[in-house]
């Protein structure tokens, strides 16, 4: 599933989440080629089972497996500084996000809120530098933004 699940954001387009949210102290789903952060775990140190406590959280998880991820994130974000994850924004009709996702989004007091980004992002593929032409994926995407309750 490499061909789906490792592309990178753009540093233009993670410059502007860090300037929105802040500096992120973690990326979660990474790989050593494709890390925001300067602390990263990748599949041999799986982020699904680290401890999120304390951190700034950036997750650009694999889109072949979203669940999990969700899943992890809702069980960490009262003790995370902030988590954003970046999700394909046509999977709302899947029962991960039912089930996960709409019930809480933008509900006061749920710790949840979705944003949907203008027009489609691009990533950077594996064993590229840079986004090359047409590598437009074929659907927008949004931001799940956890913070803390009070």
């Amino acid at each position: 599933m490499d061909d789906v699940d490792d592309r990178a954001t753009t540093p233009l387009h993670f410059a502007m989440f860090v300037e929105r949210f802040g500096q992120f102290t973690v990326d979660v789903a990474a790989a050593a080629h494709n890390t925001k952060c300067e602390k990263y775990y990748d599949r041999e140190t799986d982020g699904l089972r680290q401890s999120w406590a304390d951190e700034l959280v950036w997750c650009n998880p694999p889109f072949s497996a979203i669940e999990p991820w969700v899943l992890k994130a809702w069980a960490e974000y009262e003790r995370a500084r902030g988590i954003v994850m970046l999700l394909p924004a046509n999977r709302t009709e899947q029962k991960w996000w039912q089930k996960h996702v709409e019930p809480h989004r933008d509900r006061p007091g749920s710790g949840l809120r979705v944003e949907f980004l203008p027009g489609r992002m691009r990533f950077i593929r594996a064993g590229h530098l840079d986004v090359k032409p047409n590598e437009r994926p074929p659907f927008g995407c949004c931001l799940l933004i956890w913070s803390p309750t009070p």
